[in-house]
């Protein structure tokens, strides 16, 4: 099963809740979810009870669909948390926080994780120095995230460094906007990932 291209805004809508998957356009009145806040399809006005499955499923997909992942992929990452030491649904959080694309989306070189996803996919990206175009790619301390040489000329590179200078990334990276450049200074713990999701209804739901 390939990824989902469909209308992303149908995600929302399906989750009841905003996921931002469009970026600035989730901020604005033309957000479809503002316009129709209930499911779509023909019954999605219709008012359903979730069973208690129905809930963790929801909750899952939430979180797969916010950072953009295909279902054999977030359990992966759900695996290698369960193996890690800790609280397994916020080593969830901070391994999807690590992905190169996602670092790229919170720097503020994308407005959304889909477009990071395409720039780091394009080869916009360095990671100490050496390209990568791996978005699962996970970082760590330490790691510096610039944009390679050959792309910073690019019109879109070059309006983005005027946004950089006002963009506050999180307390866990530092940026350099004139040299569009970031780095990870520590791993976020949970209070510091702003991602609205019940980790533990996601840990329950694979523990049934």
């Amino acid at each position: 099963m390939g990824r989902y291209t469909g209308p992303v805004c149908r995600i929302c809508r399906r989750a009841g809740e905003k996921l931002y998957l469009k970026g600035e356009k989730c901020l604005t009145p033309k957000c479809p979810f503002e316009r129709r806040r209930y499911a779509p399809g023909q019954h999605g006005m219709r008012r359903r009870k979730l069973s208690e499955y129905g809930i963790r499923l929801r909750e899952k997909q939430k979180l797969r669909f916010t950072y953009g992942l295909m279902e054999e992929q977030f359990r992966r990452f759900f695996e290698e948390a369960e193996g890690m030491p800790g609280v397994t649904g916020e080593n969830l959080l901070q391994l999807l926080e690590r992905r190169l694309d996602n670092v790229v989306y919170r720097l503020g070189f994308a407005d959304s994780r889909r477009q990071a996803r395409q720039l780091v996919n394009h080869g916009h990206f360095a990671v100490n120095g050496r390209r990568s175009n791996i978005p699962s790619a996970l970082v760590s301390p330490g790691d510096v995230i610039s944009v390679v040489e050959s792309s910073r000329n690019l019109e879109y590179f070059q309006q983005r460094r005027e946004f950089l200078k006002t963009h506050t990334p999180p307390n866990w990276l530092s940026l350099d906007p004139e040299n569009l450049t970031g780095r990870v200074l520590y791993l976020p713990s949970r209070a510091e990932i702003d991602t609205k999701v019940n980790e533990a209804l996601i840990v329950e739901y694979y523990s049934r």
